[in-house]
């Protein structure tokens, strides 16, 4: 394979590519939010003479590329959705948006594919097929807001790729992967997996009384909360190292005046780990704990649990061919979620 067609390509669309890497940065938006940066990304591909197929009433679409040859189809995903860091020196003031975890990058990544795919002759030495997906709503935020997606009907998932799944996106294709920026200066590597995760929303409900006149007459809905948190704290020396469990909650309402006792207190967390056994076992142990603090409390609570993504495990052969492509490109090393260091700068 001549592969001074794609570096041809992509050396000559650098300024492209790195444009768009730039106009998303400044333009971050979080899940199932992401209308600008669809509307902009779609311009691009059909600017380079490609049909999109849209999703519809959410951002995100996917691209065919056919070589008219019998092959597998692969699917290279490019995730569309921001973070809120509220704090990032460069997010957007108003939403506290910013692409911190480089969702940027990857696609503008995927837009120098679809670049490079053009080149005449690109396709020449290749079979199969190629569908280019640019997907919502990776990170699992604003769980609130996708609830009432949900209840909408507007999406049956909570995170993009399982809902582009429910919606036919990956319907023949056989491999399937992504990149992902990692540290300034780390190189290229290649991963064996990644955890997978329970989505965890908790309602603490209480009774409201004025916190200075009469506190004995409410029951704390905060301070069930704050107990339920700490139960679940201590249960962490009986989760295995193994089965690299994390559980990292946040308060998002906790009472609304200092002068009442909080009668509605809202939690939210993942329980992540490396195996569906492993994160049911924890999931129940932590639902125990926060059942048993809302108990002490006399307080009622609410549990919605819902599946994130699975646990996944890639396949070390296509991880052996990932690497020796990076190697054509200007990358060294060996594989299986160990360091391949950079030998020259792309650019």
């Amino acid at each position: 394979m001549n592969y001074d067609i794609f570096t041809g390509e992509i050396e000559n669309r650098k300024k492209q590519i790195l444009e768009a890497e730039r106009r998303i940065w400044n333009n971050p938006e979080p899940g199932y939010k992401e209308w600008k940066t669809h509307a902009y990304l779609k311009g691009l591909y059909e600017g380079l003479g490609y049909t999109v197929r849209e999703a519809g009433n959410i951002p995100g679409f996917c691209v065919d590329i056919e070589t008219g040859r019998p092959g597998p189809r692969i699917a290279v995903f490019g995730e569309l959705d921001s973070l809120i860091v509220p704090t990032h020196p460069e997010c957007d003031k108003e939403t506290g948006a910013v692409h911190s975890c480089g969702h940027n990058c990857q696609s503008a990544a995927m837009y120098g594919v679809a670049a490079a795919l053009k080149a005449p002759g690109a396709l020449d030495a290749l079979c199969g097929a190629i569908r280019l997906i640019a997907v919502p709503a990776e990170e699992g935020i604003e769980i609130g807001y996708r609830n009432e997606l949900r209840r909408q009907g507007v999406i049956r998932y909570i995170a993009g790729k399982q809902e582009f799944m429910y919606r036919g996106f990956l319907d023949g294709v056989d491999i399937a992967f992504t990149i992902h920026t990692g540290q300034k200066d780390s190189g290229f590597s290649y991963g064996r997996g990644q955890n997978g995760t329970f989505i965890k929303t908790a309602v603490f409900k209480g009774k409201s009384s004025h916190a200075g006149g009469a506190p004995w007459n409410g029951r704390n809905a905060l301070y069930a909360a704050m107990n339920a948190i700490n139960a679940a704290n201590s249960l962490r020396e009986t989760f295995k190292d193994g089965d690299t469990i994390r559980f990292h909650p946040i308060i998002t309402e906790g009472g609304s005046s200092v002068n009442s006792i909080p009668d509605c207190v809202k939690v939210e967390s993942y329980v992540r780990g490396g195996s569906l056994a492993a994160m049911k076992d924890a999931n129940d142990k932590i639902n125990r704990a926060f059942a048993g603090a809302a108990a002490a409390m006399d307080c009622e609570l609410e549990l919605h649990d819902i599946v994130g993504y699975h646990p996944n495990q890639n396949d070390l052969n296509l991880g052996e061919v990932l690497c020796g492509a990076a190697k054509i490109f200007g990358a060294s090393g060996f594989v299986g979620g160990f360091l391949i260091e950079r030998s020259s700068d792309p650019w």
